[in-house]
């Protein structure tokens, strides 16, 4: 029998094959493997529904955002309505989605989430791609998350790299895109982002790197913005600008490809410098009067109250005012260094073990600029000329007159490359074009002299502005505030306003010459600065030209206890010893303390504890708490017109006669200390009133006949000139209007 070619197969391989099914078509196959990957899907989605019902139990409440507020900047404002200063952990301005102009939401959105208006808060491929690299590497992927995943980690979720915190990433972001505008949801976004330097939101850092508002941005301004969130240090237009104008142009090319600007407008953005203009923060003006509004402000809400609310706090300051008290102490503290003489000593980078290049000095936090007095190191020495750094990208020169003062002829004389310097960088001629140009300077001193200045409103007192030393970023410790200093001869006040209150009068006579007193410590023989003794003398004139011998009788006669217990009606709080030598200044007060005793007599006797707030409210003007003035009767009111008739002899014809060319209607009182370690003028017109002390911290002597006269008067009288500027023709009460001069 022959077999088929089948048959014989068939009976090769065994009986069973002859009953094997078909092969399945390709269809087949398809839907099996279809129904397959199905299978593994729903078992993959039900595991993830229940890890994410699990994880769900942990998630915020989406419903929380309804009334959430972000940690906002705490802002302080001058008399004038200006800006003074800012307290935040975060720096943030909040904006609503109408003050965030198109050019800088489609620069965001062209970079960050190109599909922001129609999706659902997660694009899931992209997702997918980023959990994987978010997993297996320390980058993250661009544009991996859309701006609702970015917003739900930046309010919810901690930066871990986890699948678990990916996944409630994307709970969190539907939620969000179920309950919220697409507005409302890239407002928040807005105003959440990092932008680096410790800004946050779109609005703070428009402030920050361009000093406007963020409906004022340019095109290549608003670009540079939507490149920071990606990497807000790596991209730092201060630290890295190269890489923060290859990615702002990077931008610029998005926004291209999506069509929302022009190939021409493009082009002329990518040929834009930064021309970053980063302002000096506004608590540069008056840090210790900021400072000090700071810890008021803490001790009454909290410090984190004061730190995250977006408190609007309306303090006392003028700005014009402490413009004029900056420079005028500068100026004088100038002045006294450069009588003294050039006395090096200076430190050296190079010396210390350092390069010249990575010196950075504290002062830089604040950039350089025309008119500021400001420490530097010495970057080339020239026979005649020497550069100085003043800031990380700033330099200024100093020619051979700027350092005429020191009596040297060449720089290399007594400088060296590395010194560590203070200049003064000179104003800029009006008219003259200072783009690109060189600033100039003057080599000046700093000994380690100090100088305090406090003025206040004598009618309501206002604390109008206050230093509390020479450079804020060196020492933070505050002069004005906290150091207890001897008065000198200023304490002589509270001596003959007690013998006024006792029935003396300004024309009273008292005998200058030589006396000792017998006190529980011995003989006390007591002289004055001149070793002159002037005979018979009115209290008037005894008082101008701050006699020692009839103090000391005046504090004797009515009683040293009696004096004390004066001071402390007039705000001294100090511990004041019951000695007699205490009535020519040997006790330690407060330079806050003694102005606000002087202005009592300008008041008739009635004394305003000197305060730094108006008013407080929250960022909706509700107000917190608003100010009351603290009223104090520190003598009765003949007393205190008395002691006028002696305090405007001082500047008329006693020891403060140079404040007299002021032609204004002025009264005050010197102080010195022994061995010239403390210098003092305090003094008023009938709307302000102003002390200044200067000194050394460690209390070395200021030296030989450097009084309260020459040291403090001179930056008193700078900076009353512009104090009476606004007040040309007023008058002390009980006396007529100032005489033509």
């Amino acid at each position: 029998m022959t077999l088929t070619p089948r048959a014989q197969q068939q009976f090769r391989f065994g009986r069973q094959t002859a009953f094997q099914p078909p092969a399945p078509s390709r269809k087949q196959v398809a839907s099996s493997a279809a129904f397959l990957l199905l299978a593994v899907l729903a078992a993959l989605f039900g595991s993830l529904a229940g890890l994410l019902l699990i994880d769900t139990v942990d998630l915020p409440q989406i419903e929380e955002l309804e009334h959430y507020r972000p940690n906002a900047t705490t802002v302080l404002f001058d008399t004038r309505g200006n800006e003074i200063g800012s307290f935040a952990l975060e720096r943030r301005i909040v904006i609503g989605y109408d003050d965030i102009p198109p050019v800088l939401r489609n620069a965001v959105i062209s970079i960050e989430d190109k599909n922001f208006e129609s999706h659902w808060g997660v694009n899931l491929f992209r997702v997918a791609g980023a959990a994987y690299q978010d997993l297996t590497s320390n980058r993250r992927a661009q544009g991996a998350s859309t701006l609702t995943m970015q917003l739900a980690k930046n309010l919810f979720l901690s930066p871990e790299r986890s699948f678990r915190r990916k996944l409630q990433e994307v709970m969190l972001s539907i939620q969000m895109e179920r309950n919220f505008t697409k507005e409302q949801i890239f407002t928040l976004y807005a105003n959440q982002i990092y932008l680096g330097q410790g800004v946050y939101g779109f609005e703070a850092g428009a402030e920050y790197y361009f000093s406007k508002k963020a409906r004022d941005l340019t095109l290549p301004e608003a670009a540079l913005l939507a490149a920071l969130p990606r990497g807000p240090s790596y991209y730092s237009p201060v630290s890295h600008p190269q890489r923060a104008l290859a990615r702002r142009n990077r931008v610029l090319n998005a926004m291209l490809e999506d069509g929302v600007i022009t190939a021409g407008e493009a082009t002329e953005a990518k040929a834009t410098p930064l021309n970053l203009h980063i302002e000096p923060p506004p608590n540069t003006v008056a840090p210790w009067f900021v400072e000090e509004v700071r810890k008021e402000l803490s001790q009454r809400f909290g410090s984190e109250m004061v730190h995250q609310s977006g408190l609007r706090v309306y303090t006392t300051l003028d700005t014009k005012l402490q413009q004029a008290a900056n420079q005028a102490a500068l100026q004088g503290l100038a002045t006294y260094e450069r009588r003294r003489g050039w006395r090096g000593n200076l430190l050296n980078v190079l010396a210390a073990g350092n390069a010249v290049g990575a010196f950075r000095h504290p002062d830089w936090n604040v950039p350089a600029a025309p008119g500021s007095y400001i420490h530097g190191v010495v970057t080339e020495v020239l026979p005649y000329e020497v550069s100085v750094q003043v800031g990380q990208h700033q330099t200024v020169t100093v020619p051979a007159e700027g350092w005429a003062w020191t009596r040297y002829k060449l720089a290399s004389d007594f400088l060296k490359t590395g010194d560590i310097v203070y200049v003064h960088i000179l104003p800029i001629a009006a008219g003259t074009d200072a783009s690109g140009g060189v600033w100039h300077a003057e080599l000046e001193q700093d000994s380690g002299a100090q100088a305090s200045l406090m003025a206040v409103d004598n009618a309501s007192g206002d604390v109008l502005a206050m230093i509390g030393g020479r450079d804020f970023y060196l020492s933070q410790y505050d002069r004005a505030t906290q150091a207890l200093r001897q008065t000198g001869s200023s304490f002589k006040v509270y001596v003959y306003t007690t013998a006024m209150q006792s029935g003396e009068k300004p024309a009273s006579l008292i005998l200058d010459a030589p006396i000792t007193f017998h006190t529980p410590s011995g003989p006390y023989s007591p002289h004055d600065y001149d070793n002159r003794y002037l005979g018979n003398i009115t209290l008037m004139q005894a008082f101008a030209d701050s006699r020692n011998i009839p103090a000391l009788k005046l504090a004797e006669r009515f009683g040293i206890r009696n004096v004390i217990a004066t001071a402390h009606r007039f705000g001294v709080t100090t511990h004041i010893p019951a000695f007699l030598p205490v009535a020519l200044g040997a006790a330690e007060v407060t330079l806050y303390e003694q102005v606000g005793a002087y202005s009592s007599f300008p008041n008739d006797g009635i004394r305003l504890t000197p305060h730094f707030l108006h008013k407080v409210t929250t960022a909706d003007e509700e107000v917190l708490w608003d100010d009351t003035p603290d009223v104090h009767v520190s003598t009765d009111s003949q007393s205190a017109r008395s002691m006028m008739q002696l305090l405007e002899a001082v500047v008329h014809r006693g020891t403060g006669a140079a404040a007299n060319q002021l032609q204004h209607a002025l009264g005050g009182k010197t102080g010195t200390t022994n061995n010239f370690t403390d210098a003092w003028f305090l003094g008023f017109s009938p709307s302000v009133t102003c002390g200044v002390w200067v000194g050394y911290d460690d209390r070395q002597t200021l030296g030989q006949k450097e009084t309260g006269a020459r040291v403090a008067l001179p930056i008193w009288m700078d900076f009353m000139r512009t104090a009476i500027a606004d007040h040309p023709a007023e008058h002390f009460a009980g006396e007529g209007p100032p005489a033509a001069h």
